[in-house]
């Protein structure tokens, strides 16, 4: 049992709607068996693909499964319980890696990009908000040139938080706001550099490859690629972000993943597709609206809270 108050009780709290999309029902298949067969598998494969769990990634886990069942002769259906948890938290650690904070160069460059909705605003400000409180030198980029909106949001974010901001008219070439936030930064001395995007339909072809010529230009100016090219994705969406996840990365370097609303949805599943089968590394995820809710992915924390409480 995790213990009451802190980051781990906060965690299993935003996950109950997921946990009860899957590991209760997965508790209640496994409790009810006296064997273990190929009815049990067929049980389990439906309740992860309903928990947008995904079929590639419910195929390997079942799999992986039944392969240690026949290695090591069990027989107790409760064993199956542990080896799913087991078996999710290696899907999870696999190729995962911390959100990069420090570079012996300044500016510590963030770009950050994503479809409407998915809270790609809100992260930022969020980010913003944990590196001024580290006591480091925070400036904004409103690269959203398209919606007058997006950049008076961001402006009071940043009022509100007490950080520079770079913006342009509306319409402005969101790679030369990109560029002159650069110049701003390198010139004031600033350590984090967070760029908008506007929130673009992965479709659109036009509008992603502008999003590339943003990451050309900031490689040009800064003499690398961005330090993270993080994809904030809406877990509520579910197998969609799938979709999200590998188009992005067709047009630009996506380092990692933004996974928020997690405390909102049942399909919070979808984390060990984005991680399975795009292969990208889940950094940060959202587990509320406060300003200290988007936190660092620990996979083995994340398994920890999604099972907590669920023994057999």
């Amino acid at each position: 049992m995790l213990r009451t108050g802190g980051f781990l009780a906060r965690l299993a709290s935003s996950l109950t709607k997921t946990r009860e999309a899957f590991v209760e029902k997965i508790t209640h298949v496994i409790s009810r068996r006296t064997v273990i067969d190929e009815s049990l598998y067929e049980e389990l494969e439906e309740i992860l693909i309903q928990a947008d769990v995904g079929m590639p990634t419910t195929l390997r886990l079942i799999e992986a499964v039944r392969s240690r069942i026949r290695r090591e002769r069990v027989k107790d259906p409760n064993a199956v319980y542990d080896m799913l948890k087991e078996e999710m938290r290696r899907i999870l650690e696999e190729g995962s890696a911390p959100l990069v904070q420090t570079d012996r160069t300044k500016p510590l460059v963030y770009l950050m990009v994503g479809v409407n909705g998915t809270g790609k605003t809100t992260s930022i400000a969020k980010l913003a908000n944990r590196f001024k409180n580290e006591g480091r030198h925070v400036m904004l980029c409103a690269g959203d040139t398209f919606r007058a909106a997006a950049i008076d949001q961001l402006e009071v974010w940043a009022q509100r938080i007490g950080v520079d901001l770079i913006k342009q008219q509306v319409g402005s070439d969101p790679a030369a706001v990109a560029f002159d936030s650069i110049q701003a930064a390198k010139a004031r001395g600033t350590d984090v550099l967070l760029i908008d995007t506007a929130g673009r339909l992965q479709t659109k072809t036009p509008l992603m490859q502008e999003l590339a010529k943003i990451n050309r230009v900031i490689t040009r100016e800064l003499g690398r690629e961005p330090h993270e090219v993080l994809l904030v994705l809406d877990a509520t969406t579910g197998q969609n972000g799938i979709s999200q996840a590998r188009l992005f990365s067709e047009a630009i370097p996506v380092s990692g993943v933004i996974l928020t609303k997690l405390d909102g949805t049942a399909k919070g599943g979808v984390i060990l597709a984005i991680a399975s089968e795009v292969g990208l590394p889940v950094k940060l995820i959202g587990i509320g609206e406060g300003m200290d809710d988007l936190r660092d992915f620990d996979p083995q924390a994340f398994v920890d809270a999604l099972f907590e409480g669920r023994e057999i």
